[in-house]
């Protein structure tokens, strides 16, 4: 009888502007039981001409994230994939003494990653609205994450988000609609 498997997050650098086509390589070669991968991305506005465009980018560019109980043959089966030039490692890189080529994600950095893409792999718009300077979130991702929230630009109707990731902390725009008065 097989164990139950150990699935932890961990992060696959690869070409620039290449996330779509590893994920797509990565569900090709791997049954979704055994490897989830996602792209997280974000929808921001962006003004062209004096219109406001929805525009979806990447959270982590050059990076997907993958799902998976990692062994020697998984980590091999991944490194050979078209486009993807390696695993992430925020540790120690390969030693013989561990056989350690990868580090997961740790558990604090993947929860509010996958909290704000909720059920998707996209970071929608919140809801929000300023009350003596204090920003209070109505409804949408960043329910529940109002600490994460460093700044909101009004006239761009975005918020500044810090995430860590891979030990690394990151400043990332989101998308935000501004209301005038609470629900």
């Amino acid at each position: 009888m097989k164990g139950l498997l150990i699935l932890k997050w961990y992060a696959i650098f690869v070409e620039s502007g290449k996330e779509e086509v590893v994920q797509k390589y990565l569900r090709l070669y791997f049954n979704e039981q055994y490897l989830k991968s996602v792209v997280p991305k974000r929808l921001v506005p962006e003004k062209k001409s004096g219109i406001v465009y929805n525009v979806l980018k990447n959270i982590f560019p050059g990076y997907v994230l993958i799902k998976t109980e990692m062994t020697n043959e998984m980590f091999h089966k991944i490194k050979n994939i078209p486009r993807s030039l390696r695993l992430v490692n925020s540790g120690s890189y390969y030693s013989q003494d561990e056989g350690a080529y990868y580090s997961s994600i740790d558990e604090k950095e993947i929860t509010p990653i996958l909290q704000l893409m909720g059920n998707g792999e996209v970071v929608d718009y919140s809801k929000v609205y300023l009350e003596n300077s204090k920003v209070i979130v109505e409804s949408g991702p960043l329910k529940g994450l109002e600490g994460i929230i460093k700044k909101v630009d009004k006239h761009k109707n975005r918020a500044k988000i810090f995430l860590t990731f891979m030990g690394v902390e990151k400043t990332i725009d989101v998308g935000i609609e501004i209301l005038s008065e609470p629900l």
